[in-house]
């Protein structure tokens, strides 16, 4: 059996779009032996695959930080044992780690991040509206030069079994997740509380809030004090729990962040806020529809030219709204 490795760390929405093309891999190449080298708050992503999929979670800020951690990273996940090196990260840590793969012979392919037609769609004059191969289609593209071509196949995954609560079939659950890790992704606050005070009013209606940062968490406090059907997206199963309720929820509104391809993988659809990206860039979720995105412009997560954030700042809710209400 012949055994491949994938590596893809960074953040979590990058990861998570590895998994469709993962799955579909694993599905249509049973004799294939595959790993996935990320971060070990991934695994839960993962751990529904096929059985020839596996997960090594590296400890990028502990044993396996630097040089020397790259070393033991090697060891550790046993990497000479591998057949093929899929690279679908390509930053510094692992170039090193496929130049080590060359000399011992494996076949190695990596990702083509696509960096020009991006800049041409994030700068500042003649912006080149086109959109650019998506990051499944990227990572895909990897697979196909060692020699594993893969077809688009994925659904979603199912995560029932960690289900804490059941929604009544006269109950409306709706997701919002108003989180981002760059500013130039979030959506004022002010104004997302007028879509939740909106939303709260209206019968058999239930908002999960998702957030996991201690400031996060308190401001979903906050906003599950003041509204009495708003609540708190935890869960004693951690990710898989928190997926398990996106799958179960009718829609989810998130910003251009992690969620959003979260919710994506469990088959719930998804009103996008974007500010300073745009779908065009490839990040859209997986079978997400363009329609549901709302948007005004693209910078990418580069500083506000103008100062003021307009890109999300005039955004109405009642936009949002409007969205969110369509069938």
């Amino acid at each position: 059996m012949k055994k491949l490795l994938i590596i893809r760390f960074s953040a979590l929405g990058d990861i998570a779009m590895t998994v469709p093309v993962v799955h579909d891999l694993a599905m249509q190449y049973p004799d294939l032996d595959i790993t996935i080298l990320s971060r070990e708050m991934a695994r839960p992503l993962f751990e529904g695959m096929p059985s020839n999929v596996h997960i090594f979670g590296a400890d990028l800020k502990g044993r396996h930080k630097g040089l020397i951690g790259l070393c033991r990273l090697w060891c550790d996940a046993h990497m000479s044992d591998f057949d093929y090196i899929a690279d679908c990260h390509d930053v510094l840590r692992t170039h090193w780690l496929r130049a080590e793969a060359r000399l011992r012979c494996k076949k190695v392919a990596k990702i083509d991040k696509g960096r020009r037609g991006k800049k041409a769609l994030t700068r500042q004059n003649n912006k080149v509206f086109t959109q650019q191969a998506t990051s499944f289609e990227r990572y895909a593209k990897v697979l196909e030069k060692l020699g594993y071509p893969v077809k688009p196949n994925f659904v979603k995954l199912d995560y029932s079994s960690f289900c804490e609560t059941q929604k009544a079939p006269s109950e409306t659950w709706i997701g919002i997740a108003p989180f981002a890790k760059h500013e130039a992704k979030v959506y004022p606050m002010e104004k997302m509380e007028q879509v939740i005070k909106t939303m709260d009013e209206r019968e058999n209606t239930t908002l999960f809030l998702f957030g996991g940062g201690e400031e996060e968490k308190r401001q979903i406090a906050e906003l599950c004090a003041k509204y009495p059907n708003v609540k708190a997206a935890q869960s004693q199963h951690g990710l898989a729990g928190e997926l398990a309720l996106m799958g179960q929820l009718d829609v989810m509104l998130s910003m251009d962040s992690a969620n959003m391809h979260l919710a994506s993988l469990v088959g719930t659809r998804v009103v996008s806020i974007w500010g300073g990206t745009h779908p065009y860039a490839g990040f859209l979720g997986w079978n997400q529809k363009p329609s549901d995105c709302i948007q005004l412009s693209v910078y990418g997560n580069k500083p506000c030219l103008r100062g003021d954030y307009a890109c999300m700042n005039s955004i109405a809710p009642s936009q949002i709204l409007e969205k969110l209400l369509q069938p």
